[in-house]
């Protein structure tokens, strides 16, 4: 079952990065479907987050999706190369998002190869942000997509970790952040081959 517009509307970022772990991501693209269940995320708490796109308020051409409401897509490139998918959450006006950073796949896996150009399956196939987006064949073009459509969404299937097994740690790549940097929103399911490291 898809999750509810309810699911994205919670204020606090941090809780639905945790909660999304367990959760499966899925695309449709062109009738062929492809995803895993989420194993990685990272919360960006909008104006206030030194490290958030949305910092201070600042509304771009890019950021102007992250002041949606909260349940669709915020895609945009990294280091001119990496697509980067974003959950948005929270209400209209409050810029928090959610980074995917690993998936454990599932469904399409042979798609999955095709399109990372990979002849067999290695934890990363979908460890790393860029990595999951390319192999689910996400770019901008999903960017403000609702994750009620169907093109892209995210499913519940009873997937649940509890506290023990979830490490809550620094963000990846943010040092630019200063004391931002060192908040625990990076999550992550402890032992996932499929995590990026370190996922110990």
């Amino acid at each position: 079952m898809k999750l509810p517009t309810d699911f994205y509307l919670i204020k606090e970022v941090s809780q639905i990065a945790r909660d999304l772990l367990g959760k499966y991501l899925f695309t449709n693209i062109n009738g062929e479907v492809s995803g895993g269940f989420i194993v990685e995320t990272e919360a960006y708490a909008g104006i206030v987050d030194k490290a958030s796109h949305a910092f201070g308020n600042r509304k771009t051409n890019r950021t102007k999706t992250m002041y949606e409401n909260g349940g669709i897509a915020y895609v945009y490139l990294c280091y001119g190369i990496h697509e980067m998918l974003n959950v948005v959450t929270s209400v209209e006006g409050e810029p928090h998002a959610v980074l995917i950073r690993a998936i454990n796949p599932t469904e399409g896996i042979e798609l999955m190869l095709e399109r990372r150009n990979m002849p067999s399956v290695k934890n990363n196939l979908t460890a790393g942000p860029g990595s999951v987006a390319k192999a689910l064949g996400i770019s901008r073009k999903m960017n403000g997509f609702s994750f009620l459509g169907e093109e892209i969404w995210i499913e519940d299937r009873g997937l649940i970790y509890n506290n023990e097994q979830i490490a809550a740690v620094p963000r990846v790549g943010v040092a630019y952040a200063k004391e931002d940097a060192l908040l625990p929103y990076r999550f992550y399911v402890k032992g996932n081959p499929y995590v990026s490291k370190p996922n110990r």
